[in-house]
């Protein structure tokens, strides 16, 4: 005889990374700015400690003689990538809401006015707190305006209201990571600009106080050094930037991909169990 296998209620509170650590946890996707940025500040100070005991070489230098631009451009890469691990970490947990039925297991129930407590009750099953997940919330809205206005008929557009709503979250939860990307590549061109001026400067300088060949070709080393810092904090911002902004990118789409899947799972577990009753019909017209 089979048995059947019950599957734990979900708890956001206690699976949610930032609400473990002792912050306030974001809605759906949205990580925390504030705990994003202690992580990546520890990261950063770790990296250089690190990079500070390896032998020296090029790799070292561009990271700590190139000036401040660098510095900058390394806390802010770490902090993006900070926000799109809670973010990836999230996702993961929201996914999880899709395994469990929204209605209950019998094939002969039906959604109407009359039984949208049923629904109720079943979500208040899956989940501990089932308004913190994304589908789910969808449903209670909407079986809330059920129960306030007795229309099934207005379900439907209830949940492609929360769809829309929950995609332009979705395209502001990356608001912060669309600033940074920005931010990065603007502190490579400042470092460049830097580099330039003091390569300009003690090009300057050096015409100025040398007036022998062999001494000026001695003090070209100034001059090289700021071309280095020119171009090697460009370089370093436009490598940051590509690797976030492809990681972005995959990230962006599986977000996509799940909202895709609220919806599929929103037709076929509730719109799909829709039925008006002949009194509801009259009330309609």
């Amino acid at each position: 005889m089979s048995q059947t296998i019950t599957k734990p209620p979900l708890c956001f509170f206690e699976m949610d990374i930032e609400r473990r650590c002792g912050f306030t946890s974001g809605s759906g996707t949205y990580a925390h700015p504030w705990f994003t940025g202690l992580i990546a500040l520890v990261l950063t100070v770790l990296f250089y400690v690190m990079v500070t005991f390896l032998p020296t070489s090029y790799y070292t230098d561009l990271f700590l003689k190139r000036g401040p631009t660098q510095h900058a451009a390394v806390f802010l890469g770490f902090w993006c990538m900070a926000i799109l691990l809670v973010k990836r970490q999230k996702l993961r947990i929201q996914r999880r809401a899709l395994q469990y039925d929204a209605i209950p297991s019998s094939h002969q129930f039906v959604l109407s006015s009359q039984t949208a407590d049923q629904v109720v009750t079943k979500l208040h099953e899956n989940a501990a707190d089932p308004e913190r997940f994304i589908v789910y919330n969808r449903i209670l809205v909407a079986i809330s305006n059920l129960k306030n206005l007795g229309r099934v008929s207005d379900v439907d557009d209830m949940l492609r209201s929360m769809a829309d709503r929950d995609e332009s979250a979705h395209e502001t939860s990356f608001g912060l990571v669309n600033g940074f990307l920005w931010a990065i590549p603007v502190l490579g061109f400042i470092g460049t600009v830097l580099g330039l001026g003091q390569s300009i400067a003690s090009f300057s300088s050096l015409l100025d106080n040398q007036s022998d060949m062999s001494g000026i070709v001695a003090s070209l080393t100034l001059v090289t050094s700021g071309l280095s810092t020119a171009f090697d904090t460009t370089l370093l911002a436009l490598v940051i930037a590509l690797v976030l902004q492809l990681w972005m990118t995959l990230q962006k789409t599986n977000e996509e991909q799940f909202l895709d899947d609220c919806s599929e799972y929103c037709m076929r577990q509730i719109v799909s169990r829709i039925k008006i009753l002949p009194f509801e019909q009259s009330r309609e017209i």
